[in-house]
């Protein structure tokens, strides 16, 4: 055979020929021409390999170069191309050399399974392992495995490779077991994953726990029932409830659907039956009670689709065919097959009929029904110390008192008063409640009797079962059997009883009874309505004795003994009350006696009810001191005098809480105004000023003492009371101040005093400015003004230097000197007219900018000026003198009943003039 002349090497490849000629085993000569000839024809190549290899047959570079080259010939070939066939023979002859190299074996089993030759890529397989050392093998399992799973491969052969992998590496259990499930092999893929869960050395390479390989083999093992034997499926999900408690609920379904799928139907109804019964939480019993009531559904439909509407004619006619007679004997019949043989036997049998529709529907009624009972079942197994759920299952049995009695006997069996949540003593009263309901008084009282026995966690429990039991007894009319069971529980016990529970070292509840207060309050409630005055006496006496007594009791008491006319007994009885108490729940039994001593005794004794009132003041603390002051001087305004009522009053404005301080004033000043008279209240008006109100009541009193002035006629003094409070008034913030201040101006001043009052505007506006402007803004609002040490304290916390905050204190020095100067004299400042004594020119006027103004002395020509001016006069109203003033008028009236009407007039018309028509008839007069 000739060889084509293209193969033969070139004038080229003649430098390479003779260096492989000097050196024919030199892998770096024939590298280099392979390189050299990369674009020539494969043929050329080929030859040019194989006579590479067949001087280097052990050289890996060269196979490997060799065997790509091939294998991208025959890649777009299709696999029964003879080229196959050549590369797969060219594999051969590499792996004689080769075996040991496991990329090799790796490239010719793919391409043998590419060609989808089984058993040829199968038995390559098994050479390659056996080739390979072991710690190699890794490589060589993982395409082994992916050439098993593919589709067309026996079962058989997948099966017993992976029991050989499984041998080689046990941790990949969990694949075979997937690829049994995916084969439909639930039997052996049952075993295994059963093997897996009892061996306590497995780990999961896929992350799964053992709970969810639980549910796995149950899924396997109730979806594959028939499929599945060998194992025992009951023990094993019993087994899974017990250990994993979260998925309860689905286990017991699971177990049930195991044997529905056996068409073991009274078996799932059993297992349904006993996890509703046995699970603790609601949400297992919601599981396992929606799939019991669904297969009762279905169970009913698929009944009712195939019911068979024949009727008894047909099957007899059916029978008569088959060759039976009703009356022959089949027993007799040797020749009868079995199947007849049991059909004959079981016709007719009630447990045999088909048609069994109406017991299925009364088996689904049966289950609903049961669905609330079943749900509180499950909350008591929970907790069965609750009482709460005991009365709820109670209430489900409404109108069946035979289980209502059953119920409330295992409740009061089973509940443990001192683990019980609720009260347990209510199980007792509604027990009794239930025969009482049914006018068995007897059992009751035997319930009742039963009760009070029990040792409950509180003595207010036992309490409430005697009071329910003394209650029963009134509605049935038994009033002395109730006085006679009050009296038996507040009976103190004796001192041998004492000494053998201090023996045993168990207190009772029992014990402590008779120091109940319920108790007492319900018996001595009884003894007011049904005893007698002695024994009522008696039983309060004794709750005083016991040092139970709330203040209720101590009213009640005091309350008892006056509606039967023991007044003093009463007192006393209040007196003891307050030496008992302390504030606040003195208070009440306070208010009660003083308002009872005033009402029995009013003016009789009346220096015993100041001291009470003196005593209840100096007990009382200063939050809750006013209503005693009003109700102290209220005595003195209707018994006493009105000097000492205003002292009262006066007393109180100093004992009150700042925040009442105000209230109080108001009150004073009234009172002061109705028995006085108007000008009285300025000294009340200028105290309440200086009596260190907060700043924000400062300025209302101001203004309020301002109208009273503006309402008197007198603007000046208006006017300085203006001047002191813009002090407290930033012009910012106190908006209505000025606009007020203004308004007067406009009415009763001129050119110069509004001018006046527009610079005092700026200048507190300025002081204000001065002193917040580097405070946060909180700390600016309405009404709340700082010392300078806490304005220096904030500085510092903003981050003021010592330098600034110098020149800030001697920005602020002044008016901090003239205000503690101002405190000093009873807080005298800018321009305030004082209704006493004390003249304005003694004070000196200061402005509030701390520049002096000069006001001009009075002359005598000062009455002419105002005459040219005219200014208007107005009569003084007669309120304006109190009711002191008139009641002294219309004494001397009487007295004097025969002077002339014309000096009365005149007297009177002199009497309401105003304070400064007064003064200008003085100096006149002088």
């Amino acid at each position: 055979m000739s060889i084509p002349k293209e193969l033969y090497p070139s004038q080229d490849d003649l430098l390479y020929e003779e260096e492989l000629l000097r050196n024919p085993f030199s892998l770096k000569l024939w590298w280099r021409y392979l390189i050299a000839r990369a674009d020539s024809p494969f043929k050329k190549r080929f030859i040019i390999y194989e006579r590479a290899l067949k001087a280097l047959p052990g050289s890996y570079k060269l196979w490997h170069a060799y065997l790509r080259e091939r294998l991208e010939i025959v890649r777009n070939l299709p696999v029964s191309h003879s080229q196959y066939e050549t590369l797969n023979n060219t594999f051969e002859r590499a792996l004689v050399t080769m075996h040991k190299m496991p990329r090799v074996w790796i490239m010719y089993l793919q391409t043998l399974t590419e060609q989808k030759l089984i058993t040829r890529t199968r038995r390559t397989f098994d050479r390659a392992l056996c080739a390979l050392p072991v710690t190699q093998h890794d490589r060589i399992w993982e395409p082994y495995l992916m050439f098993v799973s593919q589709r067309g491969i026996p079962i058989e052969t997948s099966l017993r490779v992976y029991r050989r992998y499984l041998k080689y590496d046990p941790t990949h259990t969990e694949d075979f077991i997937e690829f049994l499930v995916n084969s439909s092999l639930w039997q052996e893929a049952a075993e295994r994953l059963a093997s897996v869960l009892n061996d306590d050395q497995f780990f999961s390479i896929k992350g799964k726990t053992k709970h969810r390989l639980w549910l796995e083999l149950c899924d396997f093992l109730t979806k594959h029932a028939t499929e599945v034997s060998g194992l025992n499926v009951d023990a094993i999900i019993r087994d899974g409830i017990r250990k994993f408690t979260d998925e309860v609920g689905r286990l017991w379904t699971s177990l049930a659907e195991y044997y529905i799928r056996r068409n073991l139907h009274e078996k799932a109804r059993d297992i349904f039956e006993e996890g509703i019964t046995t699970v603790v939480t609601v949400r297992d019993f919601s599981v396992i009670f929606d799939a019991y009531a669904q297969f009762e559904e279905s169970m009913l439909a698929f009944k009712m689709d195939n019911m068979d509407s024949s009727d008894e004619d047909e099957e007899e006619e059916t029978m008569k065919e088959n060759g039976f007679e009703e009356d022959e004997d089949v027993r007799l019949d040797v020749n009868l097959s079995l199947a007849k043989f049991e059909e004959k036997i079981l016709h007719g049998f009630w447990l045999h009929d088909d048609k069994d529709i109406g017991l299925r529907l009364a088996r689904l009624d049966n289950v609903i029904l049961r669905r609330p009972e079943l749900a509180n079942s499950v909350l008591l197994r929970q907790n069965p110390h609750n009482v709460e759920q005991w009365h709820r299952r109670v209430k489900l049995f409404e109108g069946n008192p035979k289980k209502q009695i059953l119920t409330y006997t295992e409740a009061v069996r089973t509940v443990d008063p001192m683990k019980a949540v609720g009260k347990p003593h209510t199980l007792w009263v509604a027990f009794a409640k239930l025969y009482e309901s049914y006018k068995d008084i007897a059992n009751s009282r035997v319930i009742f009797d039963k009760a009070v026995q029990v040792n409950y966690k509180t003595v207010d429990n036992l309490a409430s079962v005697w009071c329910e039991w003394a209650e029963m007894e009134l509605r049935y009319h038994n009033s002395k059997k109730a006085l006679e069971l009050m009296r038996r529980t507040t009976a103190e016990p004796s001192v041998e009883v004492k000494r053998r529970v201090a023996a045993d070292g168990s207190g009772p509840v029992q014990m402590k009874l008779h120091k109940s207060l319920r108790m007492w309050t319900f018996y001595v409630d009884l003894e007011e309505s049904l005893g007698n005055l002695e024994s009522t006496r008696t039983a309060y006496e004794r709750i005083l004795d016991l040092r139970i007594a709330t203040p209720q009791i101590i009213i009640n008491y005091a309350v008892l003994l006056e509606d039967n006319k023991y007044f003093e007994d009463a007192f006393k009885v209040y007196e003891r009350g307050v030496k008992i108490f302390k504030y606040p729940h003195v208070k009440d039994i306070w208010v009660t006696y003083l308002s009872k001593f005033v009402k029995r005794y009013g003016r009789t004794k009346l220096e015993r009810a100041r001291e009470l009132f003196e005593h209840a003041i100096e007990m009382t603390p200063a939050d809750q001191v006013k209503p005693l002051y009003l109700q102290y001087a209220k005595l003195e305004e209707d018994y006493g005098l009105a000097k000492r009522a205003m002292r009262v009053y006066n007393q109180a404005t100093k004992s009150v809480p700042n925040h009442e301080k105000l209230d109080m004033y108001e009150i004073y000043l009234a009172r002061a105004a109705e028995i006085f008279g108007v000008p009285k209240t300025r000294d009340i008006y200028e105290q309440s000023i200086e009596s260190g109100l907060p700043d924000k009541d400062v300025k209302v009193m101001c203004l309020k003492y301002s109208e009273l002035e503006k309402s008197l006629g007198e603007t000046d003094r208006a006017r300085g009371i203006y001047v002191f409070a813009s002090q407290y008034a930033d012009p910012r913030s106190n908006l209505d101040f000025w606009n007020k201040w203004q308004e007067f101006e406009v009415q009763h001043g001129n050119e110069d005093t509004f001018r006046e009052m527009l610079r005092i505007r700026r200048s507190v506006s300025a002081s204000y400015s001065q002193t917040y402007f580097i405070l946060p803004e909180y700390l600016m609002q309405k009404d709340q003004r700082l010392d300078l040490d806490e304005a220096k304290e904030k500085m510092k916390q903003a981050g003021i230097t010592e330098d600034e905050m110098a020149a800030l204190e001697r920005q602020l020095a002044a008016p901090t000197a003239n205000d503690s100067a101002t405190a000093k004299e009873g807080r005298t400042v800018v321009g305030f007219v004082s209704g006493g004594a004390e003249s304005q020119t003694d004070r000196g006027v200061t402005a509030a900018n701390n520049e002096d103004i000069e006001l001009p002395e009075e002359s005598e020509s000062e009455g002419e000026e105002e005459e040219r001016v005219g200014i208007a006069q107005k009569d003084v109203p007669s309120s304006v003198f109190g009711g002191l003033i008139r009641k002294r008028e219309e004494s001397e009236r009487a007295e004097n009943g025969g002077d002339d009407s014309s000096a009365a007039k005149e007297k009177d018309n002199e009497s309401r003039l105003g304070a400064l028509e007064r003064i200008k008839r003085q100096k006149r007069g002088a």
